[in-house]
This record gives C-alpha cells, structure tokens and sequence, in this order.
C-alpha cells in the first residue's frame, strides 16, 4: 500500500497543479488532481508555491481547511464512485448529484460523511466501517 509523506502528498498536488497550468502531460491521476484543483481557485495562489505548501501549517483550532485533505477526499470520493466501491456508493452519488444539481457539492457532502467515517476508525484502531458509511451517505438523499 501506498503511504505518502505529507510532504510527498503536497509535492504530488503541486506538481500536478504546474502541469495543468503549462498544458503539460498528466498521468491519470494527476489528471483526477487537476480536475479538483480547477474548482477550487481559493488554493491557487498557494499551489503555485510549493515550498510554502510544504511548511505551512492548517489547524481546525485556527480556523483552516487543509487544502490537500480536501483535494484528497475529492479524489478518493472520485475513485469509490468510479469502481462502485463500497457498493452502492455510484448510485447515491448519481442520486445526490441530480437533487444538488452539482457534482461538487455532492462530494462536499459526502466528505463530511467520509471524514466522519475516517476519524471513527482512527479513533478505534479498526477499519472503517463501511456499512455505516453508506448508511449515512443514503441519509443526504
């Protein structure tokens, strides 16, 4: 299994970043990548400084989202929809996405699901509870 660094996580975004921008060459999952980034300009200006992507710091206790946790979750979200996986997951997606009119939204709202789902095993030392999980995402539809 893969198990980035922190800092390898925010060299891989903003390497994807500067591709997009250059209209270079994207491997697939870079391609994913870019795709979230577009659609989040507020971490532009940070994407184009890799070095202060590195060090900077983002609590909750100030107030601040991790820009590359969220992009993250847009990706893993990208991917169980893709491969249907946990079951069920593509058909609430398509549900919820058609009630928000939004696929960006759909995903916003599932992170929540998702995080909430990722702290719960972090918390118990156990894998994520995947019924849970898809209970609570049928919830937002």
């Amino acid at each position: 299994m893969f198990n980035p660094t922190k800092d390898q996580v925010r060299e891989f975004f903003c390497l994807a970043w500067k591709k997009q921008q250059e209209s270079g060459v994207l491997t697939p999952l870079e391609s994913i990548a870019a795709r979230w980034m577009v659609e989040h300009p507020e971490y532009h200006s940070l994407l184009n400084q890799p070095e202060v992507a590195k060090a900077q710091d983002f609590t909750v206790e100030n107030g601040q989202t991790n820009p590359f946790l969220h992009l993250s979750m847009h990706m893993s979200l990208s991917e169980q929809i893709q491969i249907d996986q946990p079951a069920g997951i593509r058909q609430i997606s398509r549900q919820l996405m058609m009630r928000l009119d939004s696929e960006h939204s759909a995903h916003h709202q599932m992170m929540e699901c998702l995080g909430r789902i990722l702290w719960e095993s972090s918390q118990t030392g156990t894998e994520p509870n995947m019924q849970n999980y898809l209970e609570e995402l049928q919830q937002l539809i």
